[in-house]
């Protein structure tokens, strides 16, 4: 049996009894839903092996493919899952540490993560330096066994129930831009550790501010030599545009089909414009699962950063799908603009709302121009 077919009938099995209730819930703009329920199936998750697939087997992995990692996320899509707590630890800060951890390094933080028992969040943006990561402002100095860390973080998703949390931090003072950076490994629940919860447009609060006032960290809870971290940080980048990214695009499709039945209900599939819009969504939908391919094809960059294809992908997808959110509320009609009577919002308005950020974290689309016109085209600065 294929590891999809294995995948497929375990996810029929398991999506039912306590977990039942789980299916179809968080992901953007609704990761408030079933928090408890959802780490309980992280760690379902871990405990029989639908963690971490291409990790390597001595850290819980199976050592999987590429190919069988998308499989496993295509048919995770398909049979309506709960979106995952644990993507940053298991996409992003994992294969960060399988690269350039040391190996008392992976024996502490792979397992949790792997067995689904630590969530991770990630300490990048700045309110002075969101896109632009290399303007980073928040400090780190070692005071005896410890890094003390003082500064702050926005934007940061999932930080409100994240265990631990990698902050790329100034740690040589005079510093300036990507010299003197590090990456830290940062305990959550600790004194000098203040999240507050971003209210957004949707009234869900996914992103945060973290404020770390004299925050502690051991000195050994660092990746890469002191200075090494923005080399650290690019390798992250390169993972999240990672194999979930296909699985993502099966919710895509599902969004879309539910456009496509809204339009015919309301009538707005009767209007040539609309109707050519609808097609042209399809159309781009499929080119971007060639592109994300392509992308999982072609390997990092020069330097093991990411590559060109993955600010093509990024930028790619977040302007479809804002489009996408856009047509959603075109295809409602007038009905679009009005909340229930509880001021609730209906999955299509919520799309709308929330796929605005789509346009601006894990880098804003106008930075993701300037790295494919300056990197790729080699345009001037």
């Amino acid at each position: 049996m294929s590891l999809r077919e294995q995948a497929r009938a375990w996810l029929e099995e398991n999506l039912g009894g306590r977990f039942a209730a789980a299916r179809g819930l968080g992901g953007p703009g609704r990761e408030h839903e079933a928090v408890e329920l959802r780490r309980a199936w992280e760690r379902h998750l871990g405990e029989h092996g639908w963690t971490c697939l291409g990790w390597p087997r001595r850290y819980g992995g199976r050592a999987a493919s590429i190919g069988d990692q998308v499989a496993f996320h295509e048919e995770y899509a398909r049979a309506g899952a709960p979106a995952r707590l644990g993507l940053i630890g298991e996409g992003l800060i994992g294969p960060t540490i399988l690269e350039y951890g040391t190996d008392d390094q992976k024996e502490r933080f792979l397992p949790p993560i792997q067995r689904g028992e630590e969530l991770w969040c990630q300490g990048y943006s700045e309110p002075e330096a969101g896109s632009d990561l290399a303007n980073v402002q928040t400090r780190a100095r070692l005071d005896g066994g410890d890094w003390v860390i003082t500064g702050q973080k926005v934007w940061t998703s999932l930080a409100q129930w994240a265990d631990w949390c990698f902050v790329l931090c100034r740690t040589e003072e005079g510093s300036r831009r990507h010299r003197g950076l590090s990456y830290l490994l940062v305990p959550m629940r600790r004194q000098g550790v203040e999240v507050r919860p971003i209210v957004q447009l949707t009234g869900t609060s996914e992103f945060n501010e973290v404020f770390f006032d004299g925050a502690r960290t051991a000195a050994g809870n660092i990746l890469g030599a002191p200075g090494e971290g923005w080399r650290v940080a690019m390798a992250t980048l390169g993972y999240e545009r990672g194999v979930s990214t296909l699985g993502q695009q099966i919710g895509f499709g599902r969004e879309l089909a539910e456009v496509v039945e809204t339009a015919r209900r309301t009538g707005a599939i009767d209007d040539p414009v609309l109707r050519d819009r609808l097609v042209r969504s399809w159309l781009e939908l499929r080119i971007m699962r060639l592109n994300a391919l392509r992308m999982l094809d072609s390997g990092p960059g020069d330097g093991g950063g990411p590559g060109p294809e993955a600010s093509i992908a990024k930028l790619y997808w977040s302007e479809w799908h804002r489009r996408l959110g856009e047509l959603a509320q075109a295809v409602q009609g007038r009905a679009g603009l009005v909340a229930d009577a509880g001021g609730g919002l209906g999955e299509l308005q919520r799309l709308y709302l929330f796929s605005r950020a789509d346009t601006i974290y894990a880098g804003s689309s106008e930075i993701q121009r300037t790295v494919i016109a300056e990197r790729t085209l080699d345009l001037p600065r």
